[in-house]
């Protein structure tokens, strides 16, 4: 049986009543302001009916982001207590048509493990006096020292393949099941829109069953201009469901293709007629753009770099790893030199450096692409690091190799690789026993998803490292709508007394489909 939720917080399921609440996710569509940009207009107060979001939160800080209906100023109030009684007040940016109307403010000097209430209020930035209504939300710090138990959740691949908000069966039902587990963070492990996914407003299921789903301008086309791709978050954010999450559970977010377009390189140049804009490098500024104003971040990604390690506490340090922006181009991946390889060399070299100076107990290697399964692009060429070959390693595998080499030889402990990406749950063991490469010291693999998308057959294994499938749950055909297969989403929980980790792979109705149970400093578990 697994463990109850880990202290939840005090009067979570009553946050969003009274001032803070939002209207009903599928109702939004029917408000001209909120189904698309902003209307701008001047009379009124400014209005955050998009909700709020945490994001990033270490022993000491966090972000919170809001989107407003007009220009306004972000005003940021913190209280241990869901009364706000002697607040601490924080200005935040001025929200404006440069960001879509969308901010984010940094919240420093937080104490260590404990529950943060927050609100945010828009103020008019002609009169300061003219408010909306206030938008709650709530997260907890990380502990700071090994005695307090950590939980996360994991998942990715949000309105893929057609399958968007469906008011037939409660739209995004699963981020409620998941926001009653009361994690501390969640983990999304990219995909979190499919820019090149049109959103229809019905489907016929092969049973003959109606598929609805509510539908928006910019899901009714690819994702070209900068504004689609804001309409393509926008999206997510029209589900009750996902926003009452987001005001509960703060997010580490990773990208990986459908923020640009399926199977992605830089360099690449579209064969596509639904694409007026062929160069694939200018479709990803905007969607990077898009995706730092629209999840909280801690270092923003125009600009700058996706990959970076969040801190939770000694327990725990993820790797958000970014296997997108730096990879070579696809192709059938058997070069015998690939310097490049799927994370590019200088993001290989701050990886490594990072994990020699990591004094966590546990090592989240968060990958928005599998290690082990095969991931083809076409007929010929493959999208993530293995092609097939189960001989010494090729191609990207060769720069895999090299990071794996390098976690036995300074003996790097506490190392797991969590994932999404392939549309259905397993967990994988590899070993050197079993591995044509075998300088490496044996590591799991889990993988879960889609959260809301399509299901898909199980990948097949490339057996370079060495993986044996220990569980997997799939579909036995492709694209099985949420109506018909289950969603997935994993769950990992550290014991603050014993080190012990314990990943749990989970089915949308309450279901744990396989448990494992891993041990601190321990190797070829």
């Amino acid at each position: 049986m697994p463990p109850a939720p880990l202290g939840p917080f005090p009067a979570r399921r009553s946050l969003l009543r009274g001032a803070a609440a939002v209207p009903a996710a599928l109702a939004l569509p029917a408000v001209p302001a909120l189904g698309g940009a902003p209307a701008q207009a001047r009379s009124g107060r400014p209005r955050a009916a998009w909700g709020v979001q945490s994001g990033e939160v270490t022993s000491s800080s966090g972000l919170v982001w809001v989107r407003s209906d007009r220009p306004a100023r972000m005003i940021v109030e913190t209280s241990a207590t869901e009364s706000f009684r002697r607040p601490e007040r924080r200005e935040g940016p001025l929200l404006g048509p440069g960001t879509d109307f969308t901010g984010t403010t940094v919240l420093s000097g937080l104490p260590a493990g404990e529950t943060v209430h927050y609100r945010v209020t828009l103020a008019d930035p002609d009169d300061p006096r003219r408010t909306g209504e206030p938008v709650a939300g709530v997260f907890r710090t990380a502990p700071a020292d090994c005695r307090r138990n950590v939980r996360f959740l994991w998942s990715g691949d949000i309105a893929g393949q057609g399958w968007g908000i469906n008011p037939d069966i409660g739209g995004y039902r699963v981020y409620e099941e998941m926001r009653r587990l009361a994690p501390d963070f969640f983990l999304c492990s990219g995909d979190s829109i499919y820019a090149d996914g049109v959103i229809e407003p019905r489907v016929t299921l092969p049973d003959g069953r109606i598929w609805r789903n509510v539908t928006t301008e910019e899901k009714s086309r690819v994702a070209q201009t900068l504004q689609d791709f804001r309409g393509n978050f926008r999206y997510n954010l029209l589900d009750e469901h996902a926003r009452r999450f987001n005001s509960e559970v703060p997010t580490v977010a990773q990208w990986d293709d459908h923020e640009v377009r399926n199977n992605w390189y830089p360099g690449q140049i579209l064969d596509d007629p639904r694409y007026a804009e062929k160069n694939v490098d200018v479709l990803a500024a905007r969607a990077l753009r898009a995706f730092g104003e629209y999840l909280p971040h801690s270092s923003p990604p125009r600009g700058g770099r996706m990959h970076r390690v969040v801190r939770h506490g000694p327990l725990l340090d993820v790797f958000v790893l970014d296997m997108r922006s730096y990879r070579n181009a696809n192709s059938p991946g058997r070069q015998v030199r690939d310097r490049r390889g799927i994370l590019g060399p200088e993001q290989l070299a701050w990886l490594k450096r990072q994990l020699t100076r990591s004094r966590a107990v546990w090592k989240v290697l968060a990958a928005d692409m599998p290690l082990g399964l095969v991931v083809p692009d076409g007929r010929t060429d493959f999208e993530a690091v293995a092609q097939g070959d189960p001989g010494a390693p090729l191609g990207r595998e060769l720069q895999l190799a090299e990071l794996l080499r390098f976690i036995k030889r300074q003996r790097i402990t506490g190392t797991l690789w969590l994932t999404a990406d392939v549309h259905h749950t397993s967990a994988q063991h590899y070993a050197p026993e079993r591995a044509a490469f075998k300088d490496f010291a044996p590591f799991w693999e889990f993988v879960s998803g889609p959260l809301a998308a399509g299901g898909f057959q199980a990948s097949p294994l490339d057996a370079t490292f060495g993986p044996r499938r220990v569980f997997v749950r799939a579909p036995k055909r492709a694209n099985v709508s949420p109506m018909e297969s289950p969603q997935y989403f994993g769950e990992v929980s550290v014991d603050g007394g014993s080190g012990e980790l314990t990943v749990r792979l989970r089915a949308e109705g309450g279901t744990v489909l396989f448990t494992r149970v891993l041990q601190p400093g321990r190797v070829g578990q």
